[in-house]
């Protein structure tokens, strides 16, 4: 995606004072977001990343380095502008965060009645936002009469209710089942394909980066581990925390012997494309495959396996000039290398 950056997050560190002493949240964050893209950041708990998606807004001041959108600067705008900005970017929270007094309509004016929108026109952008989520029918329901689902989605439209250039959806869909998190995430999408709203989604989970994603950063312990494309980093993440979260935690539990392993790498083929049957087949030796994280994203393989090669020497040749010879990537692991 050829864009020029809409968010750009320039030396960011945020240091919270406690009865304990100063917390570092985040060091020296450095990330550009460009206009129209599906930004993924991910990382574990406690890693930093919601205090990041409230720095991007100044919802939280850096205690260093800055956020420029659209190139001016929110450390150098005065208040009302920041205020202004803030506008530009819609935040959709884990929690929903809507009026229990308010019904669905009014819950979704509310922004445009603080940004002094006549009350007219602010209910005709809501109703066709309730159109848009697909909840018109539920326009004087109350949030307590709603479902998980329906309650994020009116927190969507209210997301959108000043036309931002930016949705920042901070673990949006942590508290929803399955099947519900797979609507909210295919409605974001839809949202970032129809009204070319750059969306850029904090998460702790994989699956949701895989769905929507075009680019990833994974954030650890404060600083961000590793950048690049969902195709990249899930078929050779180059962090330890990015082999973590696509492995899994399984991969741990390897057990390595004397027999040689290689990870095999799954960069874009065709997801049709029966790799290991091949290989077996045209080899005529068995391998045992020890862990494999692999995914089909748009038709195509992405992941990693890690396979236990014959023990023979010249079966073992055998597999690794096959693997050479069709260029699948692979290499030669230790435990230490995962």
């Amino acid at each position: 995606m050829v864009e020029k950056p809409i968010i750009q997050i320039q030396n960011l560190g945020k240091t919270f004072k406690t009865a304990a002493g100063d917390v570092k949240a985040l060091d020296n964050i450095n990330l550009d977001i460009c206009q129209g893209e599906i930004f993924g950041i991910i990382g574990l708990s406690g890693a930093g990343k919601s205090t990041l998606v409230r720095c991007i807004n100044y919802l939280e001041v850096p205690t260093e380095g800055d956020v420029f959108f659209e190139g001016e600067s929110l450390a150098g705008m005065t208040g009302a502008r920041q205020r202004k900005t803030r506008q530009s970017m819609g935040m959709i929270f884990q929690q929903f965060n809507l009026l229990a007094q308010r019904n669905v309509i009014r819950n979704v004016c509310f922004p445009l009645e603080l940004a002094g929108v006549p009350k007219k026109e602010a209910r005709e952008r809501a109703m066709e936002l309730l159109k848009t989520v697909g909840l018109e029918d539920k326009a004087k329901s109350y949030p307590a009469q709603l479902s998980g689902g329906q309650k994020q989605r009116v927190a969507i439209a209210r997301a959108l209710a000043t036309r931002p250039k930016v949705i920042l959806c901070d673990e949006a869909t942590s508290a929803l089942d399955p099947n519900t998190t797979k609507s909210i995430l295919s409605l974001l999408k839809e949202i970032n394909r129809t009204m070319g709203v750059t969306v850029i989604v904090i998460t702790h989970e994989m699956a949701v980066i895989e769905a929507i994603c075009d680019r990833v950063a994974i954030i650890d312990s404060s600083h961000i581990a590793e950048v690049g494309t969902v195709s990249e980093i899930f078929s050779e993440p180059k962090s330890r925390i990015g082999r973590q979260l696509i492995l899994g935690d399984a991969v741990e539990r390897v057990d390595f012997g004397n027999a040689r392993q290689i990870r095999i790498t799954f960069d874009g083929r065709e997801s049709t494309e029966p790799v290991i049957s091949n290989l077996v087949l045209a080899c005529k030796v068995p391998i045992n495959i020890m862990y494999a994280a692999t995914r089909d994203i748009g038709g195509k393989a992405m992941g990693q396996m890690i396979v236990q090669l014959p023990e023979g020497e010249a079966d073992a040749a055998r597999v690794i000039h096959y693997l050479q010879t069709v260029k699948i990537p692979f290499e030669e692991v230790t435990e230490h290398d995962l």
